[in-house]
């Protein structure tokens, strides 16, 4: 893993007008992640942190601040970010490989139409689909829809993987399976992942940091805690490991307290970086 910053947010804010003014949702969010690290946001609904997600995404606009994602200021939605919904919003009418295929089509489109087709078979097969690739979303289950889901996303071999509560439809028995395909695929990838999760366990489980979002309005990082458990991980050494209980209490702890005080001011360190990328220099980003 890199110790350089590979996505940096600096003084992220997002606002809406209203009836009695501009409506802030998040204000002034200061985060860097290194490459290939993963990272969860995790807070109350409504707190704000899928608009920071959509925000990086691109799906959403920028009220002020700026993201930079591998040198790069970002401005609006691209194939180097690869985004998995809570909702995988597949196609009814193409099968699990045709709706992969669209992608790929896309950003591949240099390549000829075999090394295509072999892209969206290898991860598909990956995820677990090899015999249900050409089977349409209605003849899958939700957990087999969201595989096709997460094959879509590594497929188009992003820079960057973001995930908006991806296993939040699911029932605790698939929720754990897909996990574990997530983190499979992720390690292989080595793929820079930042995921939106109310859930506390899952967030241990997958996460190098979990930043813990602070209550709306003007929402923002109340805390940030490093997730020590070693690499590759097994469900219950995590849970048997000395530290788990203890950082679910303050993850737990967090949320029922101090989710609703609101953020401290934070310093932000990037404002030069963005600088030198509005001036179209490359950054020269630090850890």
């Amino acid at each position: 893993m890199s110790t350089q910053s590979y996505l940096e947010l600096w003084k992220l804010t997002k606002s809406y007008p209203s009836p009695k003014g501009e409506a802030v949702i998040v204000k002034d969010i200061d985060l860097r992640l290194k490459q290939g690290e993963f990272v969860t946001v995790i807070g109350h609904s409504g707190c704000g942190k899928s608009t920071v997600l959509m925000m990086v995404a691109g799906l959403t606009s920028i009220t002020s601040g700026g993201i930079i994602l591998a040198g790069k200021e970002l401005d609006g939605p691209g194939p180097d970010r690869g985004i998995v919904f809570q909702s995988p919003s597949l196609l009814p009418w193409m099968t699990a490989f045709e709706n992969v295929m669209l992608g790929v089509d896309q950003v591949f489109y240099t390549a000829d139409r075999v090394e295509r087709e072999q892209i969206a078979e290898y991860y598909l097969t990956l995820v677990g689909l090899g015999d249900a690739m050409h089977k349409r979303p209605g003849e899958l289950s939700q957990g087999m829809r969201q595989r096709v889901g997460i094959a879509r996303a590594f497929a188009l071999a992003p820079k960057m993987l973001l995930l908006d509560e991806p296993f939040g439809m699911l029932d605790s028995l698939t929720k754990y399976e897909l996990q574990e395909v997530l983190l499979q695929l992720w390690r292989r990838e080595k793929t820079t992942a930042m995921m939106v999760t109310h859930d506390v366990d899952e967030a241990l489980f997958l996460s190098d940091r979990i930043v813990c979002m602070t209550d709306g309005p003007e929402a923002g990082i109340g805390d940030i805690i490093e997730v020590p458990f070693e690499r590759p991980r097994n469900r219950l050494e995590v849970m048997e490991h000395p530290e788990y209980y203890p950082l679910r209490e303050r993850l737990i702890e967090f949320l029922e307290v101090h989710a609703h005080r609101k953020a401290p001011t934070v310093v932000p360190e990037t404002a030069p970086a963005i600088s030198k990328a509005k001036e179209k220099v490359e950054p020269e980003l630090v850890s």
